[in-house]
């Protein structure tokens, strides 16, 4: 499927002016998920300014960036003299004072361009893609690097309308050589709060279904090996060794008989006189 802007060309006579073209979004068939939160992706010029006598390098396209809030004022991308505005994203806080330029590439002749048909090409997809795609807020980290120097392309903001313009520029003369309209607004993407995402399991997959049940399961499972250690601890108390070891008593007293019984008493088992006694009847102990 060709881009937009190369079947808007194919449609044109040699008299055919930029100034009456849009930027577009780009195609379904390169960008699935367009916009994003932060990502405008936009179909390059191609085809649409006349490079036919232009030599590789004599001309460089610029995309400016506008909020949508901010197109009632002033939306000129160029000065009394002609030459385009080097506003930048800081300075225009973020387009909402003003148009600041964004993305800078060269004019590509339409006989240059890669062939649509090696799409499918892994190894020439990146190559593919930059050729026929301008993606807008893909550089996360210039505003945070001191030492950056290019030109940055932070990421927009989320649920914010903007509008795009292309510009064509002579490099040697530093002029504005044509230019197209300012695009329709394009709105980047709303995060969704976490109350309205659809968790019906219809609108799930099947591994984020089996996922959730496992994970719904895991406590079941986590509670029933702590009560069964539980278990377990009481009955190694109880059985230590293999058996439980007691304190025996080594003297018992025998109960009293009545009286009148002919069998004798005693006071204690394996009791034997006491020392003292011994020692006063010595002949007794003899006998």
């Amino acid at each position: 499927m060709a881009p937009l802007w190369a079947l808007l060309a194919l449609g044109c006579l040699r008299g055919c002016w930029a100034v009456n073209l849009q930027p577009q979004l780009a195609s379904v068939t390169f960008a699935t998920n367009n916009p994003t939160l932060t990502t405008v992706a936009l179909e390059k010029p191609l085809c649409v300014f006349d490079s036919s006598a232009a030599l590789p390098g004599a001309y460089e396209i610029y995309l400016y960036v506008l909020a949508d809030s901010a197109s009632s004022r002033n939306t000129s991308v160029q000065d009394s003299t002609n030459k385009p505005l080097s506003s930048t994203f800081r300075q225009t806080d973020g387009g909402q004072t003003g148009p600041y330029k964004a993305v800078a590439f060269d004019l590509t002749p339409c006989g240059d361009l890669p062939s649509l048909d090696a799409a499918g090409d892994v190894s020439q997809a990146s190559e593919i893609l930059n050729a026929y795609l301008v993606r807008v807020g893909a550089n996360g980290t210039c505003l945070l690097d001191p030492n950056f120097r290019g030109l940055c392309n932070p990421p927009l903001s989320a649920a914010t309308a903007y509008r795009f313009k292309y510009v064509l520029v002579n490099v040697s003369t530093g002029l504005v050589q044509d230019q197209t309209l300012w695009s329709d607004p394009i709105c980047t993407s709303r995060l969704t709060p976490y109350w309205a995402i659809d968790t019906w399991p219809g609108r799930r997959s099947g591994g984020m279904i089996v996922i959730t049940s496992i994970l719904g399961s895991l406590p079941f499972f986590l509670l029933v090996g702590f009560a069964g250690a539980i278990v377990l601890s009481f009955v190694d108390v109880g059985t230590s060794d293999g058996e439980t070891t007691h304190d025996s008593q080594i003297t018992q007293e025998a109960v009293p008989k009545s009286l009148g019984t002919s069998e004798p008493s005693y006071t204690s088992v394996n009791r034997g006189l006491p020392l003292d006694r011994a020692e006063v009847y010595p002949s007794k102990l003899q006998d």
